[in-house]
């Protein structure tokens, strides 16, 4: 839980930063103290409020997205994700593919395109993990020349990770991997 709580801390000093409306959740998310009572628990500590926040900053972002290096480089970040355990379920898969195509921020973009190049990540991740995984990291690093971009392609990864309510060790890895790639400190996300 602790690492939920360090995402949580950093995003809301984030928000602030951003002078959105406040951080309170309207009330509705607070359980008590979530990790032994540390700051601001009543915002509540659920991933979901913070993959909805992640949401949120994507979304007020949405104008800046729209290269190519940021479609082809999501799209290897939810197949790395998808397939950090070393295997993706056809059911998963699909998951994927439909929370791609309605994420708010890549309907900049045809859904083909974006299933496609997803589906082309994963199916060479499933063919050979550590080829596919390079390739991956390969085309993530693209979008590294723009610190936005850069960081959008960090937390289009992480909604899709996080969609399923869990985060696993194989998943945060994966997502250091490409923060790694990208030139931006894993420590921002928590991982």
């Amino acid at each position: 839980m602790a690492m939920w709580d360090k995402i949580k801390d950093q995003a809301k000093t984030f928000q602030q930063s951003q002078g959105t409306r406040g951080a309170s959740g309207s009330g509705q998310g607070a359980h008590g103290p979530v990790g032994g009572g540390r700051s601001g628990s009543s915002s509540g500590g659920s991933k979901a409020q913070l993959i909805g926040m992640f949401k949120s900053q994507l979304a007020s972002a949405k104008n800046e997205l729209k290269s190519g290096a940021y479609r082809d480089a999501s799209m290897a970040m939810c197949a790395l994700v998808a397939a950090a355990d070393g295997r993706v379920e056809p059911s998963e898969r699909q998951r994927v593919e439909e929370l791609i195509v309605s994420n708010e921020v890549l309907q900049n973009f045809p859904a083909d395109q974006l299933r496609q190049r997803f589906n082309q990540h994963v199916d060479r991740l499933l063919a050979n993990f550590d080829q596919g995984r390079a390739e991956a990291l390969q085309v993530i690093a693209k979008a590294a020349k723009k610190p936005a971009e850069a960081r959008a392609v960090v937390q289009t990864g992480m909604v899709v990770a996080g969609a399923d309510g869990t985060f696993e060790p194989s998943e945060q890895y994966a997502v250091r991997e490409a923060c790694t790639a990208l030139g931006v400190p894993p420590s921002e996300f928590g991982v």
